[in-house]
This record gives structure tokens, C-alpha cells and sequence, in this order.
């Protein structure tokens, strides 16, 4: 059975529809990474560097598909250099993150207006490690000055997703949507969060051109932001740019390269932006390698990426390294290749 599948449905394409559902939606790996970048404490809801190889190709098949992201961030900026995190303001900021992000799609139909139609969900868990050598002032404007670290094991706020992809020969096409639901564990007034205490929605384009040997893709999004009604925090609205291009070097084995770039297009505000607009920016460049394997009988992948930021500004500047794993639960397979 699971040979059957892996020749009727290359892993290649599953691959890339997989890895999209678990990184390329991103969630908010970037924020959870320490609290320290543009927006509130740096809590971007897209995750900087998920849109890789494979991104716009979504399942050719119905059914519920599993992914996972383990992901590690190590960021510092300038001790010079001023933030706002969970109300705080603070100096010399270091952060390391350790996370999980585990998410399901639905895709119950691969015939809706010419395309394949998915929804999923996302749930992000971790331990946050945030060192800073200064608080100036706490949440309620009293002067501290001490150096400080704080971590702690949190949930974060859950994410639904939304998507549709087409295609027209080896290229493909997929619109994609996040909302993220302010109902995980907040910790008022402290430095390591993962939940971001705000609505937020991202709108992303993605296509994707794909043969036997190569695979290049290229995605823009758009995040909107709510306010943190906790610290009246009203985070500005961001925009996103991923490239990837990849070589196939065989139906298993995979390897390629991918940068980004984000630049917040509006300035933060409310009564708790005591930085002003704060808008930021940075650049990154990493590589990717893929395994296609099977499990159980179906068809599965590994994917490790790991990045390096540069020109940061109002931001943290780090390196991040995550393993992505994706897996199908459940196929609605056509006749000859296992489907009744």
C-alpha cells in the first residue's frame, strides 16, 4: 500500500504541501524567538523563513495531514539598544527559544473552484529564555535598573489557517490565511511569553515552479495586528518576502537554499508604544535539506532549515535552526492507488 502511494502521488509534491501546512503557514515562531524584535516585544505572527521549497503545493489528495516544527532561536541586540517586552522597558536583550508547533490540515476537497481547499489549526508550545542586562522601567512606570532573566514553560495562542492552491502545469499557485486567537497563557507583566495577547491575521501569496530536478519559490505576505488591550500595545502592520531555490537530486533526497526579508510598513502606537513607531526590519539567509521516506506505509518528510540574520533594526539579529517532520493521517485515495 504505502508504495503504491508514494508512486501514484509523488513525495516530492506531498512533501512541499506537507511543509507548508507545519512552517510554510508559519504561525509565530518569530515572535515566540524572544520577545525582542519591531511590533510588541517582537511578536510577528509569520514565521520568517517558512516559506521554502515546496510552499504553494498543496495535497492532491483529500484527507487530514499532520506536521510538526521543533525549532531553536538564539538572538541578542546592542546594550544600547532599547525594547518593549510584556510591558517592559529594557536594555542589552538576549534571547533563546526552544518550541514546538504542532498543526493539522483538513483538506476536504481538491475541486473547489479549480483548486484544493484546506483548514487547519496550529498549537505552539515551549520554554522561553529572555536575559536582559537592564529593566529601565516596569509595566507600571517604576524605575528597576537591574539586570534581569526570565523563562518559563508557556503555551502559546492557538493559530487557524486557512488555504487554496492551484496549479497549470509545473507551476503552482496557493493564497493562504492565518488568525491568531489570543487564548494562550499571557504572563502579564513578565519578559518570556509565547502567546501574543492580540488578534492578528496574515494574508500570503505563494507560487511555486517545480520539475524533476528543480524546485524555486517565491511568497509576499501582509500581517495585521490588534492591540494588546493588557498593555495598550497596538502593534503596525508587516510585510514579508521569502525565496527559495532548490536542487532535487533524487525522489528522497533534496537540498537548496532560501533568504527573507521583513519590513514593518506602519509604525506601533497606543499609550503603551513608549518607543514611538519602533518600525523594524531585517534580512535573512539559510539553507534547507529534505529526506522523503516512508512510515507506516505512507509517505513522509524531514526537513531541516537553519538561518542567519543580518542588517537588523529594531530588532534582534540571531540564528535559528528548526527540523520540520510532516506525515499524512488520513488519504481519501482515487481507484488504483489504494481508494476504492
Amino acid at each position: 500500500m504505502g508504495q503504491r502511494i508514494i508512486n501514484s502521488f509523488n513525495p516530492l509534491r506531498m512533501r512541499g504541501s506537507l511543509i507548508a501546512l507545519g512552517c510554510g503557514l508559519g504561525l509565530a515562531l518569530a515572535a515566540q524567538a524572544g520577545d525582542a524584535r519591531a511590533s510588541e516585544g517582537g511578536a510577528s505572527l509569520y514565521l520568517l523563513g517558512s516559506g521554502g521549497p515546496g510552499t504553494a503545493i498543496m495535497p492532491p489528495v483529500q484527507g487530514v495531514f499532520f506536521a510538526n516544527t521543533l525549532y531553536h532561536y538564539e538572538g541578542s541586540a546592542e546594550a544600547e539598544r532599547n525594547f518593549l517586552v510584556g510591558g517592559n522597558l529594557v536594555a542589552g536583550l538576549d534571547a533563546d527559544i526552544t518550541a514546538n508547533f504542532a498543526s493539522v490540515l483538513w483538506v476536504p476537497s481538491t475541486d473547489f473552484l479549480g483548486g484544493a481547499l484546506g483548514f487547519g489549526a496550529i498549537i505552539p508550545a515551549g520554554e522561553p529564555d529572555v536575559t536582559v542586562s537592564a529593566v529601565i522601567t516596569g509595566p507600571l512606570g517604576n524605575s528597576v535598573g537591574v539586570s534581569r532573566n526570565d523563562s518559563a514553560f508557556v503555551v502559546g495562542d492557538p493559530v487557524l489557517m486557512a488555504m487554496w492552491g492551484t496549479s497549470e502545469g509545473n507551476t503552482h499557485f496557493q493564497v493562504s490565511g492565518l488568525l491568531n486567537i489570543p487564548a494562550g497563557d499571557y504572563r502579564e507583566g513578565e519578559l518570556a511569553n509565547l502567546a501574543f495577547h492580540r488578534w492578528a491575521a496574515d494574508l500570503s501569496f505563494a507560487t511555486t515552479w517545480r520539475d524533476k530536478g528543480w524546485d524555486v519559490t517565491g511568497k509576499v505576505g501582509v500581517t495585521f495586528n490588534g492591540e494588546n488591550d493588557v498593555t495598550d500595545y497596538d502593534t503596525g502592520t508587516e510585510f514579508h518576502a521569502e525565496a527559495s531555490v532548490e536542487k532535487i537530486f533524487s525522489p528522497a533526497w533534496s537540498a537548496g537554499v532560501q533568504a527573507y526579508r521583513f519590513q514593518q510598513l506602519t509604525g506601533d502606537s497606543g499609550s503603551g508604544a513608549r518607543l514611538g513607531p519602533f518600525k523594524g526590519e531585517v534580512t535573512g539567509l539559510g539553507v534547507t535539506v529534505a529526506h522523503n521516506f516512508e512510515m507506516a506505509g505512507r509517505p513522509a518528510t524531514l526537513r531541516l532549515h537553519a538561518a542567519t540574520e543580518f542588517d537588523a533594526v529594531n530588532r534582534l539579529e540571531g540564528d535559528a535552526i528548526w527540523l520540520d517532520f510532516s506525515i499524512p493521517l488520513h488519504m481519501v485515495l482515487p481507484p488504483g492507488a489504494g481508494g476504492h
